[in-house]
């Protein structure tokens, strides 16, 4: 019996590859760059499967190839923005992502972000690199604790939960939250009914929404105008929730004292904007970047696989 004929779009850590191997017809992308929409096409027709990456874009013009013969696009990512799900389904293939392995190592690098940003400590490690340190004053990059601090979650799922349970154990911060439903068990964190209540009560304020029409751009001059000037933006969502070019005039206005990111709208390109702007530390979209997680994540994609190609339901199907 031949074995399902499976694309990986990018390089996978070694153990997910070796487990796919033994039980598909595996195809690598040895270059491990982006696919193309042109390649994106052509291997509609030619696998079984698709295995993408947010960084693969997958519109209805990819979806909709003739002669395709792809049936699921098993995705490597809990998000699947870059997948058009409508496309999909039209075109009668199933979509799967990976949730819920990915939780408490975005929620790290959240935390990661508001001591680093709180701290100034990415003008720091720049100034020491660049050699424009000249030695310990009492006012040098002065920045300030989080202790007693509000933390304002925009979204208040898994993820934002998780990096609320750190916040307030580690760091001693009080929680609060916006989000479109009250939630039945808030642990103790202040809802507020508005994004803009939110915003102004927090010293910290990180985002935990999906990408999409609905919060595209939800972070933009007005509402940041409407943040205290001690303020901190964190941002490990999606890029396309914060208008760039607001956020940037922001932290050159002094209208916030800072922003933490690790997603971008135009990723990998960075707006220049951001670059210049003060007391901004930009990671390069670290937020599941553990061997463990990164491992998790692509067994969870062989499981959807395995569940497919058996005749079953996939455990992580969205479309």
């Amino acid at each position: 019996m031949m074995k399902p004929k499976i694309l990986i779009s990018r390089s996978w850590p070694d153990a997910v590859q070796q487990r796919l191997a033994a039980c598909y017809d595996v195809t690598l992308n040895a270059a491990d760059t982006p696919m193309t929409i042109t390649q994106l096409r052509a291997a509609m027709a030619e696998y079984d499967a698709v295995c993408p990456t947010v960084s693969d874009k997958m519109p209805a013009e990819v979806l909709a190839a003739p002669g395709a013969r792809v049936r699921i696009i098993a995705n490597y990512g809990v998000g699947f923005e870059h997948i058009d799900l409508e496309a999909a389904k039209a075109a009668g293939i199933v979509v799967t992502n990976t949730p819920d392995v990915l939780t408490d190592t975005t929620a790290e690098l959240a935390v990661l972000l508001m001591l680093m940003t709180s701290r100034r400590a990415g003008e720091g490690e720049r100034e020491l690199r660049e050699g424009r340190w000249v030695g310990w004053r009492p006012t040098h990059l002065l920045g300030q604790s989080l202790a007693g601090k509000t933390l304002g979650l925009v979204g208040y799922g898994r993820i934002a939960r998780a990096t609320a349970m750190r916040a307030k154990a580690a760091l001693g911060m009080r929680i609060a939250y916006y989000s479109r439903r009250r939630a039945t068990d808030g642990d103790g964190a202040t809802y507020y009914e508005t994004l803009e209540g939110l915003a102004a009560a927090s010293d910290v304020l990180s985002l935990h929404t999906p990408g999409g029409a609905e919060t595209h751009h939800l972070v933009d001059a007005a509402l940041l105008s409407r943040m205290k000037p001690t303020a901190i933006l964190i941002n490990t969502a999606r890029g396309s929730v914060v208008n760039e070019v607001d956020l940037a005039q922001a932290l050159t206005d002094g209208v916030i004292a800072g922003a933490g990111l690790d997603v971008y709208q135009g990723e990998p390109k960075v707006n220049p904007v951001l670059l210049a702007a003060p007391n901004t530390v930009l990671l390069p979209h670290l937020g599941s970047a553990t061997l463990e997680t990164r491992t998790a994540m692509g067994m969870r994609v062989a499981d959807n696989l395995d569940a497919f190609f058996d005749g079953k339901p996939p455990h992580d199907r969205v479309a």
